[in-house]
């Protein structure tokens, strides 16, 4: 069963992110000849509106194949007003932008939903307190659930964290305590800790963690849209933030993971409920729309620097370059997944 989710999700992610190139390029007039779900031989095609639709034997991707754009023939050129290759450079770029906007788009849909249903976060209630820390002077003890701070209305844990850090000064905090409300001035103190990164950083603290209790959030429509947009924006830039950190050697190569790591994550949140499944898909899409806007030759944002070379000198790269830089693009893709795979492999040795 983990099997065919896991299926069902990534088609579902890809059909989303190769509908916003189609739409896009027929929007300009280009001729969509083949949208593919999936790699290799053809299992079922319909021929519709002049497009074969299609699904393919290997699931693990897919592609529009656009008039006078093929990856597998990167000099390919057709004549006509209805090709790829006649249109302006800011109208290809649309185009290529189309597909990751899409995943970010159906990240900030499946996000709404489940604000909708029901999003759930941790309680803004006390559990440990840092001995000698500022809560401890102050008077905080556990259990104690924090209701306001300053002016800001606290609803879980996370916002208890974001105002400390963006308020300057001492702090006024609400405290729900036995059933009365009292307050306690607390003046956070900057402290020694690790980001999600596990790079060592300053941040203003005052030395409180938070009870194992979890709420339901209970957004109004408005609150669900701004919760989705605002985890559509975490997450793209945690993964944007990643990659960053990957390439600088702070995280180690052995962290990537490949197909494997991917259908286990969504097996284990299929397994769990709906709402975990929604967000597991959620975050992969926008994984895939980040992914997808890296300047490598081959993907979407490699080809959107190409579109941006000939707009900037206004001529296009030579086929000879663009056909090396598409190959070595390529390889770098391999080299991903076999690096994925060979660390996906390795963890299940090393569980076993």
């Amino acid at each position: 069963m983990g099997a065919i989710t896991f299926i069902l999700v990534l088609s579902f992610l890809v059909f989303f992110h190769e509908l916003g190139h189609f739409l896009a390029a027929r929007s300009f007039g280009v001729k969509v000849h083949v949208f593919s779900i999936g790699f290799g031989k053809r299992l079922f095609a319909k021929e519709w509106m002049g497009t074969t639709w299609q699904f393919a034997l290997i699931p693990l991707g897919g592609y529009v194949q656009m008039k006078g754009q093929n990856d597998s023939d990167p000099s390919l050129k057709e004549e006509g007003n209805d090709s790829y290759n006649n249109k302006k450079p800011w109208q290809r770029i649309i185009i290529l932008f189309a597909g990751p906007f899409a995943n970010f788009l159906l990240a900030a849909i499946l996000y709404f939903a489940i604000a909708l249903a029901g999003a759930s976060a941790l309680a803004p209630k006390v559990g440990k307190i840092i001995e000698n820390s500022p809560a401890q002077k102050a008077g905080i003890m556990a259990n104690d659930e924090i209701i306001r701070i300053n002016d800001t209305d606290i609803r879980q844990w996370d916002d208890i964290g974001k105002t400390i850090v963006s308020t300057p000064g001492a702090l006024k905090f609400y405290i729900k305590r036995d059933g009365k409300l009292i307050s306690k001035v607390i003046r956070p103190q900057v402290s020694d800790t690790q980001n999600i990164f596990k790079e060592n950083i300053k941040k203003r603290m005052i030395g409180i963690a938070p009870a194992p209790e979890v709420i339901n959030l209970n957004l109004s429509f408005t609150e669900s849209l701004v919760y989705a947009y605002d985890k559509t924006v975490f997450a793209s830039t945690l993964i944007f933030q990643g990659v960053q950190k990957l390439l600088q050697g702070i995280i180690p190569s052995s962290e990537v993971g490949g197909v494997i790591t991917i259908g286990k994550v969504i097996s284990d949140a299929s397994e769990s409920s709906i709402i975990a499944l929604l967000g597991i898909t959620a975050l992969i899409s926008v994984n895939l729309g980040v992914l997808n806007l890296l300047p490598i030759p081959a993907l979407d944002g490699g080809h959107i620097m190409f579109n941006l070379y000939e707009m900037i000198f206004r001529r296009k790269p030579s086929d000879r370059v663009f056909v090396a830089l598409t190959i070595a693009g390529w390889v770098i893709l391999a080299c991903l997944m076999i690096l994925g795979l060979y660390n996906d492999i390795n963890r299940i040795f090393l569980n076993g």
